[in-house]
């Protein structure tokens, strides 16, 4: 999918979810950044493991504690 064909995918999604199209140029090139922002994301697909992370901060001061 081309930049434009993008761009007018997430204005008219946009559109139905909340009935808000972008108002101006910025609010074009901040969705149009959001292509970026996916490609990003999934580049670190499969890498990323929330698992391996402690749940919360408790855990994670415990893990630092044995850790050294």
């Amino acid at each position: 999918m081309d930049d434009d064909a993008f761009l007018h995918v997430v204005t008219e999604t946009a559109e139905v979810w909340s009935g808000i199209a972008p108002p101006n140029d910025t609010a074009r090139h901040m969705a149009a950044d959001l292509r970026k922002i996916i490609v990003d994301f999934e580049a670190v697909r499969g890498r990323a493991r929330f698992e391996d992370e402690p749940s919360d901060f408790e855990a994670a001061l415990h893990a630092c504690r044995e850790n050294g």
